[in-house]
C-alpha cells in the first residue's frame, strides 16, 4: 500500500512538472526568431553588436546562420528560417515575385572592392571594374572566387558579364573555394592572388593582421560595386508556421531610428562598416 501510495505521488509530481514546463517551451518557441544571413553581417561583428539591443526592445532573443545568400534564400524556401538579412536585390526580387517572401526593404549598404597583392601583377591599379575583370585574362595572377552562389559571387559573376566576358571555368588562373568571404580572402593571400570582397569583411580582416595586411585595395568607387543589404521576411502564405510578427518587429527595428543610427555608429580601425538607407 506505501509503494502504491509512493508511485502515485510520484506521479502526480511529474505530470505538475510538464503542465508548468509545456507553456514555458511555447513562449520561448515564441520569443526566438531565426534568420538566416550573409556571412559580411557575421564576420564582421555587425549582428553580435546589434542583437542585444534588439532583444532589449522587443524582447525576442534572434539567432542565426551566416551563409552564402544563394543559401540564406534556399532557407528561407524550405522555410528554415523566419526572416533573411541579404544582399544580391536580383535574386531577392525574384524570391518575392515567386511568392516566398513579403516584406523586402532596404536596410544598409556598403561597397565591393577588388583587392590583390600589392605588388599588382596584373596591373589593376587604379582601373575601372570592367578593366579590371578583363585584365585578369592575361594569367599573370590569379583570381580567386567564392564560387558558392553568395551575394559576393553573383556579383562577381555580374562583373564579368558587364565586362563582355565568358564566365571563368576551367582557365588555370581561376580558382573557385566554394567557401565563405574570410576563408577565401585567406587563400587570395596564400597564392598572392586577387578577390572580389565586400569593404566591411576586408577591413575586419586587415584589423586583424594588424592594419599590414598581404592584400591591399587596388580597384574601388565604381557605382557598380555597391553592395546593398535588405531585409525580406518569409512568406506566411507559404511557411505556415513562419513567426511572421517576430519576423515583422525585427524588420521595423532594423529599419527604425535606433537600429539605423546604430549601424551608422558601427566602426572598425575609425572608418564606417556599413552606411544606413532604410526608407531610400
Amino acid at each position: 500500500m506505501k509503494i502504491q501510495l509512493f508511485v502515485i505521488k510520484v506521479f502526480f509530481i511529474l505530470a505538475c512538472t510538464l503542465t508548468i514546463a509545456a507553456p514555458s517551451l511555447r513562449a520561448e518557441d515564441i520569443s526566438t526568431l531565426l534568420m538566416a544571413t550573409t556571412t559580411s553581417t557575421d564576420n564582421t561583428g555587425l549582428l553580435d553588436y546589434l542583437a542585444p539591443y534588439f532583444t532589449k526592445a522587443t524582447g525576442i532573443d534572434i539567432r542565426w546562420t551566416a551563409a552564402g545568400t544563394g543559401k540564406a534564400l534556399a532557407l528561407g524556401k524550405s522555410c528554415d528560417v523566419d526572416v533573411l538579412l541579404v544582399h544580391a536585390p536580383d535574386a531577392e526580387k525574384q524570391f518575392v515575385a515567386h511568392g516566398y517572401g513579403i516584406n523586402r526593404q532596404q536596410i544598409m549598404y556598403n561597397d565591393f572592392i577588388i583587392i590583390g597583392p600589392a605588388s599588382d601583377p596584373a596591373g589593376i591599379m587604379g582601373l575601372s571594374a570592367n578593366m579590371a575583370m578583363s585584365a585578369f585574362k592575361n594569367g599573370k595572377a590569379g583570381f580567386i572566387s567564392r564560387g558558392d552562389d553568395s551575394g559576393t559571387h553573383k556579383k562577381e559573376l555580374f562583373l564579368w558579364q558587364a565586362a563582355g566576358l565568358p564566365r571563368p571555368e576551367k582557365e588555370s588562373w581561376y580558382i573557385q573555394t566554394g567557401q565563405g568571404m574570410l576563408p577565401s580572402i585567406n587563400i587570395a593571400a596564400e597564392r598572392s592572388g586577387y578577390i572580389l570582397t565586400d569593404r566591411g569583411t576586408y577591413l575586419k580582416y586587415a584589423h586583424g593582421k594588424n592594419e599590414n595586411p598581404p592584400l591591399v585595395i587596388l580597384v574601388q568607387g565604381d557605382e557598380s560595386l555597391r553592395n546593398q543589404y535588405s531585409i525580406i521576411e518569409i512568406d506566411p502564405g507559404k511557411c505556415p508556421n513562419v513567426k511572421s510578427d517576430s519576423a515583422k518587429s525585427f524588420s521595423q527595428w532594423m529599419a527604425g531610428a535606433e537600429a539605423q543610427q546604430l549601424i551608422n555608429e558601427f566602426t572598425l580601425m575609425g572608418r564606417k562598416l556599413f552606411i544606413p538607407n532604410a526608407g531610400q
